[in-house]
């Protein structure tokens, strides 16, 4: 598989804490490996859409397609909290 990340992404990564820049980044490889590992937590988030969520941290999440061979990381986020 590979990784596409969409501007959005990028610019959430320039202004995102280096914590959370590294811990996106080994999150992505753990993704590129097994989209079901278990600290990715990835679960399908709009049915309708077949975009996923998966965590970043216990503070952030990514959101993703998959198209073909690819994930396509469409937004990194803070997680809204309950």
């Amino acid at each position: 598989m590979t990784v596409k990340y969409s501007d959005a992404v990028t610019e959430a990564l320039e202004k995102a804490p280096d914590s959370v820049k590294k811990a996106f980044f080994k999150q992505v490889k753990l993704l590129e490996q097994n989209l079901r590992h278990p600290s990715l937590r990835a679960k399908k988030y709009d049915e309708a859409q077949d975009r996923w969520q998966a965590r970043v941290n216990k503070d952030w999440r990514f959101y993703f397609t998959i198209v073909n061979d690819t994930y396509h990381i469409l937004k990194l986020i803070p997680h809204p909290k309950k």
